[in-house]
């Protein structure tokens, strides 16, 4: 089993917190949902996640340094308002690619989660299409039904068995290993186009009006649509460097032809 180092960079008491989980996937959708999410509530880091089972590479930053591979979770506390209490965001530059590698690193991100009380999870990702989608749906699965209706009152369709393939990645392992652990974890799915290079910027705001439904965050939707334009000329760069890194680790894989869904 892979070793994970965890690394806790400030201690605190929380009240059973909500973790949203938005790691790199198809179209990058959940990763843009969270990366805003937690800039604009400007989220504090509290652990940091590091294994050397992660790509064997730095990545280029604006400033033309390199770091390594981060992954962290961060952390708010809502006090004002309808959205009170504690929530904790899963973030990070990529997510393990090999089966033992991301069942070790779903389950070390479920041991911190259920050190700090957390009792729900909610994953974000895409269901990747041929083509680009001109009204995203957003679909809504996990291992809970109760928590899954929860979603559907406001706008999510729970209707996805036969519409996508396995749900592979951390997105989909957090909802196994969560109800082995008696923690209720759900996926909010949005559709976006399935090429690699795709940035779903649009399908992200979807997610993030969804989260701002369910929980009252406080979000400035309108300023979102500023953010999106900056994240785009941020992640594009990054979207080429991860899909080199794609391309090495999946020499022998094709584009799907099907409507499916990847971590």
């Amino acid at each position: 089993m892979t070793d994970w180092k965890i690394t806790q960079t400030k201690k605190i008491k929380l009240n059973k917190p909500v973790l949203i989980v938005g790691l790199p996937g198809i179209g990058n959708v959940g990763k843009i949902a969270v990366d805003i999410i937690s800039e604009q509530l400007k989220a504090e880091k509290i652990v940091s996640f590091f294994s050397h089972c992660l790509p064997n590479s730095v990545f280029v930053k604006e400033d033309n340094t390199v770091e390594l591979p981060k992954i962290e979770m961060l952390h708010k506390r809502l006090s004002k308002g309808k959205g009170k209490g504690d929530f904790l965001f899963l973030v990070g530059d990529v997510q393990p690619m090999k089966e033992e590698d991301s069942y070790s690193f779903a389950q070390a991100v479920l041991d911190v989660a259920k050190k700090y009380g957390c009792k729900e999870i909610v994953t974000l990702g895409g269901i990747g299409l041929q083509e680009p989608p001109k009204k995203p749906k957003l679909f809504c699965t996990g291992n809970d039904n109760k928590f899954i209706k929860e979603f559907v009152k406001i706008g999510a369709s729970d209707k996805l068995f036969g519409v996508v393939g396995p749900i592979m990645g951390i997105s989909g392992l957090l909802l196994g290993l969560g109800k082995n652990e008696g923690v209720s974890a759900v996926a909010l799915l949005v559709e976006t186009y399935g090429h690699p290079v795709h940035i779903g910027l649009s399908e992200a705001k979807e997610l993030m009006a969804m989260l701002e439904k369910k929980y009252k965050l406080g979000l400035d939707l309108k300023k979102i649509d500023k953010d999106i334009k900056k994240f785009e000329s941020e992640l594009k760069p990054l979207s080429r460097q991860k899909e080199l890194l794609d391309q090495e680790a999946h020499k022998d894989s094709q584009f799907h032809q099907d409507t499916s869904y990847i971590g």
